[in-house]
């Protein structure tokens, strides 16, 4: 009896993975969405997404798609949920598998990706997605300010250097709300995981703000230790 002959009678079911791609370009948080071309639903917004193949794993999948679709490579995407309600998806019973990422927009943008219909958008100008992909970004958004509590993961997205500002401004947008100022500064500074520089960013002013570098060791250090950044 052969392995395939156990599940003979067994359901089948499609099974697909979307990618839940944000980036950070500008001071501004962004999503990668694009307009399907198949049907049902041909022509509506949609996340990046397709179907797993036979020989390959859902995180192989997932990295295929994303580069086919839009020419992003090189990507970790983290596995997010599982979606398998029995009629999210009008074509068949399809289950899918979500995965997220947030990268630097600048860094990993490719003409391919706009070449192939696929669009950064501000959170705010999100349209009405296809099937459950809204409530998979709500989720998405939910994990990304549960990880920035718990992970610096903001020097991650910006320059080498940078300003308290645009830290601040960076955790704005993921938690998608103002946050106080002085309050801020205190908290991020008691995590003392930079380094303040002599140098400074005058764009915006003549009397200008100091520039961080963040500390890679304190950083690896403060991930095992754990903590909790409460914004």
């Amino acid at each position: 009896m052969t392995a395939a002959s156990f599940y003979e009678k067994a359901p089948k079911h499609l099974v697909a993975v979307d990618c839940i791609i944000f980036g950070f370009d500008e001071g501004r948080l962004k999503l990668l969405v694009i307009q399907r071309k198949v049907a049902p639903m041909a022509g509506e917004w949609s996340l990046v997404g397709g179907f797993v193949q036979s020989a390959e794993s859902t995180d192989e999948a997932a990295a295929r798609v994303l580069e086919l679709t839009t020419g992003l490579d090189n990507i970790y995407m983290n596995q997010l949920h599982c979606y398998g309600e029995v009629a999210r998806d009008s074509g068949a019973r399809v289950i899918s598998v979500t995965y997220y990422a947030l990268i630097r927009i600048k860094d990993h943008d490719r003409p391919l990706a706009r070449e192939h219909g696929a669009h950064w958008l501000e959170l705010h100008e999100i349209p009405a997605l296809i099937f459950d992909h809204t409530k998979m970004i709500e989720d998405a958004m939910a994990a990304l300010r549960n990880n920035a509590q718990f992970h610096p993961i903001g020097f991650e997205l910006l320059p080498e250097k940078f300003t308290l500002s645009q830290l601040r401004c960076l955790y704005e947008e993921i938690y998608q709300k103002t946050l106080d100022k002085r309050n801020f500064r205190k908290k991020i500074l008691s995590l003392d995981v930079m380094e303040k520089l002599e140098e400074k960013d005058k764009t915006s002013s003549k009397k200008g703000a100091h520039l961080y570098r963040f500390d890679p060791k304190k950083y690896d250090a403060l991930k095992h230790k754990g903590l909790v950044f409460e914004i």
